[in-house]
């Protein structure tokens, strides 16, 4: 099946990492896993961060050039060539598709949504324009793959069948966290030597970029948290580099001097193994949808300390604990108990790494729901 993939928030080729690059990248490996092809529409990135409707307006028209233009190459293709469905991924009101739905109108072919939301407060709010265009969207998919259980109350109340709605666990390649845990005890070895830190104190690890915003307060909080710590023994490494990196350092040299090490923006393999060599993984995920980093942490066997908001209990089931959010009393409190509890630890480990959604179980999934929206055969 030929599969048009379109991510109007930020594209899988984007050269700045982020968990939706890593999720649409996720997406389109596993449509490939099933067996289709899949083909890039654009890297148009449709997105207004800060609520400006004249913005908005301008996004709606170029978006309508780009459609037109893609509409026209593909009118140029053999019929056998021509996409079967159209993919987009992360449809919201700040960056709303005003290309899909249009190429699925003049070619008859199925809309398919993945990680969908509709906040009816946007209605009359500064992106107007945007939550009118993505609620368009949403009522025009013949399929929406619900990743973040938040969303469900807002897209029922707009979704025409529920059936449409379909449930997919947020899922990673497991593989490589998988591999580098079996080796942790070298991974320790070596990350202990190359950063200067004692192997016989537990290491918590945090994973985020630095940027202003809600990364900035899930640092700010952490920091916060650390400090009631102080009086175990511990250290935590960050991973993670952007503009708000002097204050992110500086809030935690305040907190707790001494304990944090700063080791920028880590990827791949090396990631995998800072992940495996470490014990606890710690993040207050202020207003995150579900946080990737969860899922790659418990898939390296590290139980995960999270603050409960978005959809973080569709990934942090079995392997660890989520505390209330904008609670850092309560969140200090999971992380001192992990710091002292070394069997507790092990055991919500164990749960972590049997919790975690591989893309090969995803690829299925998507699979069977392509060839029933086409209209093939299972």
């Amino acid at each position: 099946m030929r599969v048009m993939f379109y991510a109007p928030l930020k594209p899988p080729t984007h050269p700045v990492p982020s968990g939706d690059r890593r999720i649409a990248r996720l997406l389109m490996r596993a449509i490939e896993a099933a067996g289709h092809s899949v083909e890039l529409a654009t890297r148009f990135r449709s997105r207004d961060g800060s609520g400006d409707e004249a913005r908005q307006i301008k996004m709606a028209a170029l978006g309508k050039r780009v459609a037109d233009r893609l509409i026209r190459q593909i009118k140029s293709r053999p019929a056998e060539e021509r996409p079967q469905v159209w993919f987009t991924y992360h449809l919201y009101y700040k960056a709303p598709d005003y290309i899909g739905p249009a190429v699925c109108a003049e070619f008859g072919i199925p809309y398919v949504v993945a990680e969908a939301s509709h906040a009816a407060k946007q209605e009359d709010g500064p992106w107007a324009v945007g939550h009118r265009a993505a609620e368009a969207g949403i009522r025009a998919a013949d399929r929406i793959i619900l990743l973040n259980s938040a969303d469900l109350e807002g897209l029922e109340g707009i979704v025409a069948d529920s059936a449409a709605i379909v449930r997919q666990t947020p899922f990673i390649d497991t593989a490589r966290f998988a591999e580098a845990a079996l080796a942790s005890s070298r991974h320790r070895t070596e990350v202990a030597h190359e950063l200067g830190l004692d192997a016989g104190k537990p290491w918590l690890i945090s994973v985020a970029m630095m940027r202003h915003g809600d990364k900035l307060q899930s640092y700010r909080a952490l920091s916060a948290a650390v400090s009631k710590l102080t009086d175990l023994d511990w250290s935590l490494i960050i991973v993670g580099d952007g503009a708000t990196r002097p204050v992110v350092e500086a809030a935690f040299n305040e907190a707790a001097p001494g304990r944090t090490v700063f080791v920028g923006r880590r990827e791949g393999n090396d990631l995998g193994r800072l992940l495996a060599a470490s014990d606890i993984y710690v993040w207050p995920a202020i207003n995150e949808a579900f946080g990737m980093a969860f899922l790659e942490a418990q898939a390296s066997g590290l139980p995960v300390v999270a603050g409960g908001y978005g959809g973080v209990s569709d990934v942090v089931t079995g392997g660890g604990i989520i505390t209330p959010p904008d609670d850092v009393d309560a969140f200090a409190a999971a992380v001192r108990l992990l710091i002292s509890d070394a069997a507790r630890r092990d055991s919500l480990a164990a749960a972590a790494q049997r919790s975690v959604t591989d893309i090969s179980l995803a690829s299925r999934t998507i699979d069977r729901l392509l060839k029933d929206v086409v209209g093939e055969e299972a």
